[in-house]
């Protein structure tokens, strides 16, 4: 691993319904593929109830979600070579879900999400249909990269 894209990983199953399948082992490497500098990361995989309650505390919208990603250094004046600080929340109940509709597997989309939950820790948005569009890129290049096929064919 280059110094450039040094990775502090913590992962936590407080719903441990993914945790055989969806590995730390999987994730480091999605979360590697996705790095453009060092960072520090924490996944944390919960259940319909604790995503509702934090896209309801922190986004005003109460309903669970498939993936939120609080950037702490985001926007700030930081050094060069400062890691990016995150968490990237996945709801476990919601990742399956979208999974069956789209008729991906569980691996597929959660490894999309996690690639998803990277780039917006380090600043990538889709606020606007240029951002969208830059950002869905990387997650198509990065993910073909790694073997999966294209998430939003």
């Amino acid at each position: 691993m280059s110094e450039k894209n040094k990775l502090s990983l913590s992962v936590q199953y407080p719903d441990p319904r993914l945790q055989d399948s969806i590995t730390r082992q999987k994730l480091r490497r999605w979360v590697q593929a996705a790095l453009f500098a060092p960072a520090e990361l924490t996944i944390r995989f919960v259940d319909a109830e604790e995503g509702r309650v934090l896209n309801r505390d922190y986004r005003a919208k109460d309903y669970a979600t498939n993936v939120l990603t609080f950037a702490y250094n985001e926007g700030e004046d930081i050094a060069d070579d400062a890691p990016t600080v995150a968490d990237i929340i996945l709801c476990t109940d919601v990742l399956q879900l979208e999974a069956a509709e789209q008729g991906k597997t569980l691996e597929e989309h959660t490894a999309h999400l996690v690639v998803h939950g990277v780039l917006h820790a380090q600043g990538y948005d889709h606020d606007d249909d240029t951002e969208a569009a830059e950002m869905e890129q990387l997650e198509r290049d990065i993910l073909e990269a790694l073997g999966y096929p294209d998430p939003y064919a």
